[in-house]
């Protein structure tokens, strides 16, 4: 079970990781475009990844308890 703890908090930093270079770029559009975009992309694959890991995990424990059941 530690699988879902985990990659939810990677989707909620993913998350927050966005959230916090998107306000940085409405503040000041023009301070960092290209590295805000970078952050944000890195956050994109990031949170898809975390994402694909807990479908994983999912999957797994299903089949798990399909083999138990």
């Amino acid at each position: 079970m530690q699988v879902f703890t985990i990659a939810a908090a990677g989707v909620a930093d993913a998350s927050s990781r966005f959230a916090a270079s998107a306000e940085r770029t409405a503040r000041d559009p023009l301070a960092d475009l290209t590295g805000e975009t970078v952050e944000r992309i890195g956050a994109e694959v990031a949170l898809k990844a975390n994402v694909s890991v807990l479908k994983t995990a999912d999957q797994m424990y299903g089949n798990l308890l399909d083999i138990l059941a």
